[in-house]
């Protein structure tokens, strides 16, 4: 980082929500190729109190910046400061989130290249837990003269970079930052500033080539950088090179989370089905096995019975196990799980046998199978170990007595969206009460889909803090 044009920047704040809390200070230490080029910070007015706590952290009151500049009257000059250098910040995206949104409010576009220093420090020290500044100020024997206050955390960068640089060497360093920084190229279809409006948060996005042909959905928690990850310098994914030549035009949707986002996905690749998504297609030929404990027979010897993607109903979740993508593989699974227990293939259902024959299968012949079939396992005590053996890949019965609805509320604490589920399916999200009763009066349940479960299944299985789950009436 010391061969190039660099900039070290720390801000203070009045609360950790760039969309919300504002700027109170700003520091920047300037460097080009090793030599010191000049420090300066200012206090920032936020326009808005700083919490007693913030105050106590930082010693940065009300009273100190009430006279101060606004952001609004040090972007010029902060920008000229900033412009075409490498951004250097210690949790980066806090400090360049913090500054888009506030260059954003002003009507100026900010774009850097940034490097993150506690990545940085984790790739260079791995065999280290912990890598806040106060740590390492300790680790490597450095002085702050004003921790948390913007200009003496920027010093404390620029000196951990001559550390970092004088430990490590120069080669090493920039081999380590090459790997974390990244040049998003914006591909020659697009507009120079095509990444600009995307917004940070959760939601779809949609990629779309010549005459509006979809070439891949996709989804993340922070929209703007999984996109422009997609385009980095390096290309490792083919995909994604063949993606950077094609693409025309680029679109999204938000949502309160991720939830929404995984849903609003896996129904859009479905129903647009994009070039490029090899994932989340449709399942015509979903299938699973249905076996009742002693289904049909006391004895308990009837074989498990293939259930098509028409036939798996979710009421009957419990008797179902394993949702396989095709015939072939819920077979393969099968005889896998009775080669591994030992369990009978006529029994199974795998092996036929005639009438007239009491022989035994093949795998007994093996050494496979136990015996259930020629008589020296009883028929119950097999059933007993097809239910054992089976019992990993049981789908889960609905845990609730009717619809609920997964309330989700975006990190603003202000926009908020309700998912109502019915035994594994989406019925669709609604953001009011009028909605969510017209969806009441007239959704019933879709098809059911084996990603839409899986995901509710592992959502269910830990619920995230921004997230309520409602019982509705059935």
């Amino acid at each position: 980082m010391l061969d190039e044009h660099v900039v070290f920047v720390d801000l203070e704040t009045t609360g950790a929500t760039a969309t919300h809390d504002r700027i109170t200070e700003v520091g920047v230490i300037e460097v080009n190729h090793g030599r010191l080029i000049s420090e300066w910070s200012t206090l920032v007015n936020p326009g808005i109190s700083i919490p007693p706590m913030i105050q106590a952290l930082t010693g940065i009151n009300n009273q100190m910046v009430a006279s101060a500049p606004s952001f609004e009257d040090i972007q010029r000059e902060l920008l000229l400061r900033l412009e075409g250098k490498l951004f250097i910040a210690h949790n980066a995206r806090f400090d360049y989130g913090f500054l888009k949104n506030e260059f954003g409010r002003c009507g100026v576009t900010f774009n850097a290249r940034v490097l993150c220093t506690v990545k940085l420090s984790r790739k260079l020290y791995p065999q280290h837990p912990r890598h806040n500044l106060d740590t390492l100020l300790e680790r490597h024997a450095l002085a702050c003269e004003a921790r948390h206050r913007a200009l003496g955390d920027a010093k404390v960068l620029w000196l951990l970079a001559q550390k970092w640089t004088e430990e490590h060497g120069a080669p090493r360093v920039r081999s380590v930052i090459d790997g974390l920084v990244k040049t998003q190229s914006v591909p020659a279809g697009l507009p120079d500033l095509a990444f600009d409006n995307i917004p940070q948060t959760p939601g779809v996005y949609f990629f779309y080539g010549d005459n509006d042909v979809v070439l891949y959905v996709g989804k993340s928690i922070n929209m703007r950088s999984r996109v422009m990850a997609h385009f980095s310098g390096d290309h490792r994914v083919n995909k994604d090179m063949q993606i950077a030549r094609e693409i025309k035009r680029i679109d999204w949707k938000q949502t309160a989370g991720e939830l929404g986002a995984l849903l609003l996905e896996s129904r859009l690749v479905k129903q647009l089905a994009p070039v490029h998504n090899r994932h989340l297609r449709r399942h015509s030929q979903l299938c699973a096995w249905h076996w009742r404990d002693g289904q049909g027979d006391s004895d308990g010897d009837a074989a498990p019975q293939l259930a098509t993607a028409a036939e798996i109903d979710p009421a009957h979740f419990g008797e179902l196990y394993g949702l396989f993508r095709s015939r072939a593989t819920a077979i393969e699974a099968l005889r896998e799980i009775a080669a591994t227990h030992g369990l009978c293939n006529i029994l199974l259902g795998l092996e036929k046998r005639s009438v007239a024959s009491t022989g035994p299968c093949f795998a007994h012949q093996l050494k496979r199978c136990r015996g259930a079939c020629v008589g020296l396992e009883s028929r119950a005590q097999h059933a007993l170990r097809v239910k054992e053996a089976l019992s990993a890949l049981r789908t889960l019965p609905w845990p609730f007595k009717g619809r609920i609805g997964i309330r989700e509320t975006a990190a603003d604490g202000e926009t908020a969206e309700m998912h109502v589920i019915d035994r594994w399916c989406h019925l669709g999200a609604v953001r009011s009460e009028q909605e969510l009763y017209a969806l009441a009066e007239g959704k019933s349940a879709p098809p059911f889909d084996v990603d839409i479960y899986k995901i509710i299944k592992r959502f269910l299985a830990k619920p995230p803090r921004n997230t309520t789950i409602i019982e509705l009436a059935a």
